[in-house]
């Protein structure tokens, strides 16, 4: 087990991190005393919580009424009688939301249609505020219940809690700005730079390894320089991370980390459609939405057998129908079939994880199953039988796995094991290059040609990648590229917005957009105030030959990126009276950005 230091704050301070996953939602949280080493403590008792303690985890769901204000949530939204209740006074369900907030991709594109509907007049970022609220009201009552002098202790550490909030390995600074909006939305930090401080963000696949690694699990796996994978199958996403451990301490990424929207809900889904084709018709027909249900919470867990019956008791003694197999309640189903459910799920954590080990700069040892969906005992079982094989230990921790992401996340906030990550993509920004007529890729692409006001002739259309994909990247380093823009007005220029940009598809050491336009992504848009530096600007002359040139002006800065620690990070910055200015390292979405040109060789 990890020997913690002790807390070398001057004042004591709450740390609560909340893992709002797409089905299931836990709170987990560490009280800092000065001097004292900090416990990681999980919030284990719910409102409306059947099975108090053990799980750790709430329903990722919340019930609305027609006027759009929040009715059950969580544990509520799940107790007997909620539906009834939902139907007799027009209550909208809510689930899955947290999806709606993922990256548009065609990678996401699969399932799309089975992701349900928002409340009308409402949006994913409304409803992740609505729970992250619940969420912290649940964390103050269990505090105030469960520690000595609870509301005295509550009231004099509510001035002073930092948060930590979790989220697949594959969203990046557009959903991190949505749940950081989310939180400010909820009350749960100001809308300043002091409040923003207080909130920091850690993938789902690292939470987990500092999970693993605070409990102790990966002592015997890492050692002689090897590597692990950690496969968090959750709800929704399945993220999978490799790492080894770092010469001198702590632990750096090996390969990019993956996600993919093959978790546990696509299993029900799959279920589902069975279902609609199998009851067609049949007086069960309505029924199936239920049905499914049934299936996820029992049918789904025990399947562990392919060459056994599998049943989904759905009903009473009366329920009956020989042709589509169902007797006294319960529809049966072939082990075959129950396995086709599963199977793309499975096909899919299985070639990441080959991917990975291929990628790996280290031979993986180990891998450590962890999520909700690392409950299902035919995963294990696929995942065991197809790399035990190989030499890979695969294991599933002892305690329960599906509150390994709240307490690593904590871990990470308070041990901080991983030193170096890889970039999942390659960054950066389009741009124009000075244009050169004897070479064929510039000929090819006459129509993005065109001169600009210093006479020089650009083409555009070039991706410049600052911070290539598979890159190492340490926690203080910056990428940075030159560039320049030049405008017949000065006071033109006194704004700098630039697209960052990602690509990614497959190509090494992407070039032109044009060549594969559908895996650019624009993540976000960085700005910056040079209107000060534009005061001082001295007209240049045109170099075109034309006696009608006009002067022009021309400003030089650059596009700076980093990871930080888990946050993707940009900002401008650029030479002013001899001192580097900065744009402010956050995020803007505006639209009026222009595309820079590439400095000249």
């Amino acid at each position: 087990m990890l020997t913690r230091s002790p807390y070398s704050g001057s004042q004591r301070k709450l740390v609560l991190a909340f893992d709002v996953g797409t089905t299931f939602s836990g709170v987990s949280y560490s009280i800092l005393d000065p001097g004292e080493i900090p416990e990681i403590r999980g919030v284990t008792r719910f409102p409306a919580q059947e099975n108090v303690g053990g799980d750790s985890k709430i329903p990722t769901i919340l019930y609305y009424d027609a006027k759009g204000a929040v009715r059950a949530v969580g544990a509520e939204a799940n107790r007997e009688g909620v539906e009834e209740d939902a139907e007799d006074q027009g209550w909208i369900r809510a689930e899955w939301f947290k999806l709606h907030m993922r990256p548009k991709t065609k990678a996401t594109a699969h399932i799309t249609d089975k992701i349900p509907p928002l409340p009308d007049g409402k949006n994913a970022m409304d409803l992740f505020a609505d729970f992250l609220r619940y969420l912290h009201n649940c964390a103050r009552s269990y505090i105030e219940e469960t520690h000595a002098n609870g509301p005295e202790l509550w009231k004099s550490l509510e001035a002073n809690i930092d948060y930590v909030l979790t989220h697949p390995n594959g969203w990046e600074g557009g959903q991190q700005n949505q749940m950081r909006r989310a939180a400010i939305t909820a009350g749960l930090i100001t809308d300043d730079e002091k409040g923003r401080a207080r909130l920091s963000f850690v993938t789902e696949g690292e939470a987990s390894l500092h999970f693993c690694v605070q409990s102790g699990l990966t002592t015997e796996a890492i050692k002689g320089g090897k590597g692990i994978l950690i496969v968090d199958a959750g709800g929704g996403t399945i993220d999978i991370s490799a790492y080894k451990q770092a010469d001198g301490a702590g632990y750096e990424e090996i390969a990019a980390p993956q996600c993919h929207l093959q978790g546990s809900i696509t299993v029900t889904a799959r279920a589902e459609t069975f279902l609609n084709n199998h009851l067609k018709n049949s007086k069960f027909s309505g029924d199936v939405k239920h049905i499914s249900r049934c299936f996820d919470k029992t049918t789904k867990l025990r399947f562990r057998n392919v060459e056994e019956s599998q049943y989904i008791k759905f009903g009473t003694l009366k329920d009956r129908d020989l042709t589509l197999n169902i007797r006294s309640g319960q529809l049966r189903l072939t082990g075959t079939e129950v396995a086709a459910f599963f199977e793309p799920s499975v096909n899919c954590i299985i070639k990441s994880i080959e991917e990975q080990r291929r990628l790996s700069s280290s031979q993986i040892a180990s891998i450590f199953l962890v999520g909700g969906f690392a409950a299902s005992d035919w995963l294990f079982k696929q995942l065991r039988d197809r790399f035990s094989g190989d030499g890979i230990n695969v294991s599933r921790p002892d305690s329960h796995v599906n509150k390994a992401v709240a307490d690593g996340a904590i871990s990470f906030y308070l041990d901080h094991f991983v030193s170096a990550r890889i970039a999942k993509f390659d960054y950066g920004t389009p741009m124009s290059m000075i244009y050169r007529p004897d070479d064929p890729e510039h000929q090819s692409r006459g129509q993005d040609v065109y001169t600009g006001p210093s006479g020089r002739t650009w083409i555009k259309g070039l991706f410049d990648p600052i911070l290539p994909k598979n890159t190492k990247v340490t926690e203080t380093q910056q990428f940075r590229s030159h560039y320049l823009n030049e405008s017949y007005s000065k006071h033109a220029l006194g704004t700098v917005v630039v697209p960052i940009t990602c690509y990614r598809g497959k190509i090494d050491k992407p070039k032109w957009i044009d060549t594969d336009p559908t895996m650019y992504h624009t993540l976000c848009y960085v700005e910056a105030d040079t209107s000060v530096m534009c005061e001082s600007l001295v007209p240049r002359m045109s170099l075109t030959k034309k006696k009608t040139a006009l002067p022009y002006y021309e400003i030089q800065f650059d596009i700076v990126l980093s990871l930080g620690m888990t946050e993707f990070k940009a900002h401008i910055a650029w030479m002013e009276d001899g001192i580097e200015k900065t744009s402010p390292a956050e995020f803007v979405y505006d639209t009026n950005a222009l595309v820079p040109h590439a400095m000249e060789d």
